[in-house]
């Protein structure tokens, strides 16, 4: 089939970078085709019409033009400009963090995605609405996994394959999914994993949103499961990445 020379995408802008004197060079995320590499010529002129719809974290819809190389945006349009992403620097930070995930595990022109560009659009507007976005977060690691297939064995220990009992186990990311202290003790590359965090992230696993928001996890499991996703991203990845660590300066 012919491809068409002009096409309209719903999309989240990821990240730009400039391009030339005047263009930006838009990393972008979108519902019908997955991942695009495209080019907002002029972008950076002062009366640009597009430069105020192509920043990251925005979700826009963009009139796309084939060309030799990146496609090229004629027309841009806000849907959501998600602005309180941008007043704080712990949700700017966090929406760095969902960003950068997709980006990492994405490749370009994937094909279309609508759950996981859905699920992108909705963290985003959690993070930009909810006082303390971490569960929202976490959520989105958690639902993440499941679309791309890496959805991590909690129920049973992923060795033996005997059922997970109530009291502290192992994660191993190499496995994918929790060992039981009989499998687990003494192995190289494992992570603890108290009772609670393992009963927080099934919760977060097989329940809605609505009803994940309700788990009010302590200080001391959130940095547990915190922890342990990103040991699990780390893997999957083959390198860490790089927002966490701004996040936890702001923190500090």
């Amino acid at each position: 089939m012919k491809e068409q020379r002009s096409f309209r995408v719903e999309a989240v802008v990821l990240r730009h970078s400039n391009l030339g004197e005047a263009d930006r060079l838009l990393v972008i995320y979108t519902c019908q085709r997955g991942k695009l590499r495209v080019v907002a010529k002029g972008a950076r002129k002062m009366r640009s019409r597009k430069a105020g719809h192509v920043e990251p974290f925005m979700q826009v819809s963009l009139q796309l033009a084939t060309a030799h190389g990146p496609f090229i945006v004629t027309d841009a349009e806000t849907i959501e400009a998600y602005q309180p992403l941008r007043e704080t620097l712990l949700r700017t930070g966090y929406a760095a963090y969902v960003v950068e995930l997709i980006d990492r595990f994405s490749y370009e022109e994937e094909g279309e995605n609508p759950v996981i560009f859905r699920l992108l659009t909705d963290t985003l507007n959690r993070i930009a609405l909810n006082p303390d976005p971490w569960l929202g977060v976490r959520y989105y690691e958690v639902r993440l996994l499941d679309s791309l297939g890496f959805r991590p064995q909690l129920v049973k220990c992923i060795n033996c394959q005997a059922e997970i009992k109530p009291e502290d186990q192992f994660f191993s990311p190499s496995q994918g999914g929790v060992l039981c202290p009989r499998c687990g003790t003494g192995l190289p590359g494992v992570w603890s994993v108290s009772e609670e965090a393992l009963k927080y992230l099934r919760h977060l696993q097989r329940s809605s949103y609505p009803v994940a928001a309700r788990a009010r996890p302590g200080p001391a499991v959130q940095k547990e499961m915190e922890t342990l996703m990103q040991a699990y991203f780390t893997y999957l990845l083959e390198r860490e990445l790089n927002t966490p660590g701004f996040i936890r300066r702001v923190r500090e």
